[in-house]
């Protein structure tokens, strides 16, 4: 188009509409929703299930610019002794593909109950994490992130 020509040519006007039919399928983010978490933490902890707030210490970045690797720090607070111990940590996503993103099992021989790690994040959203007891108590807590770039692109 030159200066002073209000009309496109042929090959611009085609390439953006190339432009607006491919862009939306190059992937899309997951359709996950918090339902879909409550369905989830259903499945893992049994239907009926209600976790009691405390005990759990999620650390969490309030502000992750990349949604690839969210560093995740969970301890409980446990004797860690035969008779009393975190048995299994869950931590749940409600807008990841998958909402269950991680299960850790742990017991007495485990020495403290405190886990590590990094997760893939597909966008702001809020965590939970889970703690089933040795006895079957469950607890909990819970933690918002913002993610500025998502991750979990689902190619479906």
């Amino acid at each position: 188009m030159q200066p002073g020509d209000s009309n496109p040519s042929r090959r611009k006007v085609l390439a953006g509409a190339i432009g607006i039919v491919v862009l939306p399928l190059t992937g899309h983010q997951a359709h996950a929703t918090p339902e879909n978490m409550a369905e989830a933490m259903g499945e893992a902890l049994g239907a009926g299930a209600a976790p009691k707030s405390g005990r759990v210490k999620l650390v969490l970045p309030e502000l992750a610019e990349n949604g690839n690797s969210v560093p995740l720090r969970i301890s409980v607070e446990s004797p860690m002794t035969a008779a009393d111990h975190v048995d299994t940590i869950y931590v749940f996503s409600e807008r990841n593909p998958v909402s269950n993103v991680v299960r850790f099992h742990l017991g007495p021989r485990s020495g403290r109950a405190q886990v590590m790690t990094s997760i893939r994040l597909a966008g702001t959203q809020h965590i939970t994490v889970v703690a089933r007891m040795s006895d079957g108590s469950l607890w909990s807590s819970a933690a918002n992130v913002v993610v500025t770039q998502a991750a979990c692109i689902d190619d479906t």
